[in-house]
């Protein structure tokens, strides 16, 4: 299992747009990913799972991956959440 923890550097945090852009990223990956938020874990290939954490500009989430692919998947992902748009 690879995990790794980040800060959502987008200013609209992980909102409708840029869940939409991580999911779909995310589905690209056969390893099964979470992302986890003060002790709450969400399925990183849903939207609404993802959304349902309220993720906001600054906060630390944490993506976690396991799988065949689970290097590729979180260093990808959370790039995703590091750069600003």
């Amino acid at each position: 299992m690879k995990e790794e923890e980040v800060t959502i550097v987008p200013e609209e945090g992980l909102h409708a747009r840029p869940a939409a852009e991580f999911v779909k990223a995310a589905k690209e990956y056969s390893s099964d990913i979470k992302v986890v938020k003060n002790g709450t874990e969400a399925n990183a290939k849903s939207s609404l799972n993802l959304m349902s954490l309220g993720a906001k500009k600054g906060d630390k989430l944490v993506i976690r991956a396991e799988g065949d692919d689970q290097e590729s998947a979180v260093d990808r992902l959370a790039a995703l959440i590091t750069e600003a748009t």
